[in-house]
């Protein structure tokens, strides 16, 4: 089509069935600047949800979970699920969008939450991503992991023999033909293992080689993204105070409602710390030395999340670690807003 006007070259692509913006929307879209967004990340228990809430109301903010597990409706004691006095104050999105029996995934959330990026800024407010989904918050950088459609009948396969041969076999295999994504995960994450050897098994291709290529930030939004931690000998015994505190809330029973629903049908759901171990625990003759083995795995596991959180983030250049436990959460909120207001 070279020496056409960008007329003809409209009506040539029209009637074949392509459609050019015009100039001016072209114009349009590309005098645009990236808008901002916040990412607040940060290991379990380190204080996210109240410096989250701080920052909304300082800035006109609303907030966007990037928690694999709070988009479950009834999962909410297990995943410190925010208030809904806390809800109906600042808005909050990826929230209960999922029943029980309901997928969802890391491309699901690219999607969801670009979407409610978009409708928050629309209305001139901050979006403000928070939850500690390293996966999940790579998914925004730098786009969604590449890997072939999901194949039924393979799926099923796999499913298969994990039931027959458990987890650690099939984890064992994954360790063998892909170390690097296999120490990102651990053998009880059924569901990214089972789809880890599709991907393989479908594309010939390791599961590390495929999801980035991490050469280059997407570029329609300005991140501002910050990774909470405080030292592990202050983290842990918040750690392990949220557990008793879930137990006493209810989580227990909280897990007895959603098994009624589907719960263990969903291969993710039903292996999300605290959920797997109550369930253990409810198939156990739930003696008091069952109940203290209960307790014990659920804090352990809990902590081993925390740690592979620390790990993850290391990798992630662009977050910018603030110790809470040094900067109060005052501080912490002048540091990010100063931040926000500077960067351009």
């Amino acid at each position: 089509m070279s020496g056409t006007t960008c007329e003809q070259k409209q009506k040539i692509l029209s009637a074949k069935g392509f459609f050019l913006p015009s100039e001016e929307k072209l114009k349009e879209k590309n005098s645009l600047k990236p808008r901002k967004i916040i990412l607040l990340a940060g290991p379990t228990a380190c204080g996210k949800t109240a410096l989250s809430l701080m920052l909304a109301e300082a800035l006109g903010g609303e907030i966007i979970s990037a928690d694999s597990m709070q988009v479950y409706r009834g999962m909410d004691i297990g995943t410190a699920k925010v208030s809904l006095d806390d809800q109906r104050r600042i808005p909050h999105h990826l929230i209960d969008i999922r029943d029980i029996h309901e997928t969802f995934n890391v491309v699901d959330f690219y999607y969801e939450a670009r979407q409610s990026c978009d409708s928050i800024l629309a209305r001139d407010r901050v979006p403000i991503i928070v939850g500690g989904s390293g996966f999940y918050f790579r998914s925004l950088l730098y786009g969604p992991p590449n890997g072939p459609p999901s194949i039924p009948e393979m799926r099923h396969a796999l499913e298969e023999q994990m039931r027959i041969h458990g987890n650690e076999l099939l984890y064992q295999k994954l360790c063998e033909l892909d170390p690097a994504y296999a120490q990102t995960i651990t053998c009880n994450d059924r569901h990214k293992i089972i789809r880890a050897l599709e991907i393989i098994s479908l594309s010939g291709e390791k599961v590390s080689n495929l999801c980035w290529e991490r050469t280059k930030v997407l570029s329609d939004y300005i991140f501002h993204p910050w990774f909470l931690h405080r030292p592990r000998t202050a983290l842990y015994p918040r750690i392990e105070e949220r557990c008793e505190q879930m137990v006493a809330e209810g989580l227990i029973e909280e897990v007895q409602r959603l098994e009624v629903l589907g719960l263990r049908n969903n291969s993710t759901a039903s292996q999300a710390i605290g959920y797997r171990q109550s369930l253990e625990f409810l198939e156990s003759p739930r003696t008091e030395v069952d109940f203290k083995r209960f307790l014990r795995k659920f804090k352990t596991a809990s902590r081993q999340y925390a740690k592979r959180q620390f790990t993850w983030f290391r990798g992630e250049p662009l977050f910018r670690w603030l110790n809470v436990e040094v900067h109060d959460f005052e501080i912490a909120l002048d540091l990010i807003l100063q931040d926000y207001s500077q960067l351009n």
